[in-house]
């Protein structure tokens, strides 16, 4: 079986990381993915040398499924690029160049007569589908083997531990393989799941299928680091509390309906702050206290309007000013009345004076 070696012409006692790659990628990256990337660095100080993927997770104490998880990731960072041979077995990883740093010194193949017979076979790890359209991978994707490989894995372990001690109970089994799907089907890392199970229970929502909802969310975003799901949490909670200020209201979090509207303000309809405002203004001087519902009928109403900006408000009130105008200026025309049982006879026709004289003759 095939192993990889690394060739490189220059021998250093040191390894040296781009700046460019600390500044630029790192910070984004899970922590999971720069062991890798750094290892990989690591290693052409010595090449040419021959190694394999289950020797470096090992090394990284880590799986070899993390560490394709790694190099895919990297791959689509456009800094590393892998090479196959016809039998679809990695054979050779070339780290690109960065900034320009040249590629060319950052190469590695395949030895012609392997080290050992270890194979290093690349699979598909399941990646969260980027196309909403494309079915989203379930839980039940995991096998009894990719389970137990998991449990196996001390990160897992340790976070498994974490997960009930924020749940204050034992994890059934549906809980603990929907955890192991957000690692392994989601690509989320130890640390960002452990981040993800206190979010949720900070918020009283201790239910898995809650947790799993915000799993996709965040998956969906691209959110690979903890930090990266502080700054966006922290971003919408400051945007509600807006809005609930912005509708009178305040001293108490938004409930889940509450939130649901302003999401799809927020994320659906793509609306600024200014705009969801000026409909929760609205709202206030209409109904006299503070309703989501018909705030949503004023944005929903915008949205099939187009509305971008408050411009764009300011030229459909002064439209629907304008029609109002029109339809005042117009003159009434008479509305005849309806027949009807009183009036639907021949109307007699009286003498008051002749009856008059009469009266006063007898």
């Amino acid at each position: 079986m095939n192993m990889i070696t690394l060739h490189n012409s220059s021998k250093a006692e040191v390894t040296v990381l781009s700046n460019y790659f600390i500044d630029r990628f790192m910070p984004e990256a899970n922590g999971e993915f720069v062991k890798v990337y750094i290892y990989l660095v690591r290693m052409l100080s010595n090449a040419p040398i021959s190694f394999s993927l289950e020797k470096m997770a090992d090394n990284l104490l880590c799986t070899e499924r993390d560490v394709i998880r790694a190099l895919k990731y990297w791959v689509k960072q456009e800094l590393i690029s892998l090479d196959y041979d016809a039998e679809k077995t990695l054979c050779g990883i070339t780290i690109l160049a960065i900034n320009g740093t040249p590629a060319s010194s950052f190469s590695y193949t395949k030895e012609t007569e392997p080290v050992s017979s270890e194979s290093i076979e690349i699979r598909e790890a399941p990646q969260y589908p980027a196309d909403a359209s494309q079915p989203k991978p379930e839980p039940s994707a995991l096998t009894p083997d990719r389970i137990q490989e998991l449990k196996q894995n001390e990160d897992i372990v340790q976070l498994l531990y974490i997960a009930e001690q924020y749940l204050g109970k034992t994890l059934t089994s549906t809980e603990m393989q929907k955890i192991l799907f957000f690692y392994d089907g989601l690509s989320l890392s130890a640390d960002l799941i452990e981040y993800l199970i206190e979010y949720c229970v900070s918020r009283n929502h201790k239910s898995i299928r809650y947790i799993e909802t915000v799993a996709l969310a965040w998956a969906e975003a691209g959110i690979t680091t903890v930090q990266m799901a502080k700054e966006a949490n922290s971003r919408y909670s400051k945007e509600y509390f807006t809005i609930l200020k912005a509708l009178g209201i305040s001293s108490r979090n938004p409930i889940d309906s509450e939130i649901v509207l302003m999401d799809k303000w927020l994320k659906d309809f793509g609306f600024t702050m200014d705009l969801i405002q000026e409909a929760c203004s609205r709202t206030v001087l209409q109904t006299g206290q503070p309703s989501f519902q018909y705030a949503d009928k004023i944005l929903t109403g915008w949205m099939k309007k187009k509305v971008k900006t408050l411009d764009d408000i300011r030229v459909l009130d002064a439209e629907h000013k304008q029609r109002k105008l029109l339809k005042a200026a117009q003159p009434r025309t008479p509305q005849s009345s309806a027949p009807n049982r009183f009036n639907n006879f021949q109307q007699r026709e009286y003498n008051f004076d002749e009856y008059e004289k009469r009266l006063l003759n007898q």
